[in-house]
């Protein structure tokens, strides 16, 4: 990951979402286990979120402090991608906003392939048969590098995941399908519409 890819958080230029495609994760403080379960998504709070514009090419991370600025970011876009953006990263930024994501133009990835094949699979899963790249690590260890302080670390680590999910993305836009693995670790396709 090239760091000059990064918008200074301090830049006035900062706000290049407006009218553009984004891709979209963030990471949290907390476990569902330190939180009583996923009834609980509001307790986790965010530790890292990062945004990818498709347009430009930049990547802009933000810190627990700044949630204002990235439901801003979120809201001036004219579309947010995500993978389980709305089962999960939407529920645990609600804690931070009275405006509703609800009314953000979305595209969860998870939720098309939910809706086509009647079961959940892992970014993992996708995008190693559709990319042939693996996530960079998992969610508990985001954790653990939050509590450490090791913010680059963190940050690398969300944004490789906005990566697949712009890749993601990009790929089934443009020939109407993604891969997975499935149960069996056999690759099989999923028609997709986006």
């Amino acid at each position: 990951m090239q760091l000059d890819m990064f918008i200074d958080q301090d830049d006035d230029t900062r706000r290049t979402t407006a009218g553009c495609v984004v891709a979209f994760d963030l990471e949290t403080q907390h476990s569902f286990e330190e939180v009583g379960g996923r009834g609980n998504m509001e307790q986790l709070k965010v530790s890292v979120a990062v945004v990818g514009n498709l347009d430009r090419g930049t990547y802009t991370s933000y810190r627990e402090a700044e949630m204002a600025a990235l439901v801003e970011d979120l809201f001036a876009a004219k579309r947010v991608v995500g993978f389980n953006t709305l089962g999960f990263d939407y529920a645990v930024l609600a804690a931070y906003t009275d405006r509703n994501l609800k009314r953000l133009a979305s595209l969860d990835i998870l939720s098309e392939i939910h809706r086509e094949l009647g079961y959940r699979v892992s970014l993992d899963k996708v995008a190693a048969a559709t990319l042939n790249s693996h996530k960079s690590g998992h969610g508990l260890e985001a954790i653990e590098w939050y509590r450490r302080g090791e913010w680059e670390r963190l940050i690398r680590y969300c944004t490789d995941d906005v990566r697949l999910t712009a890749d993601l993305y990009r790929y089934g836009r443009d020939n109407g399908h993604l891969y997975y693995l499935n149960r069996w670790g056999e690759k099989a396709r999923v028609n997709v519409s986006w």
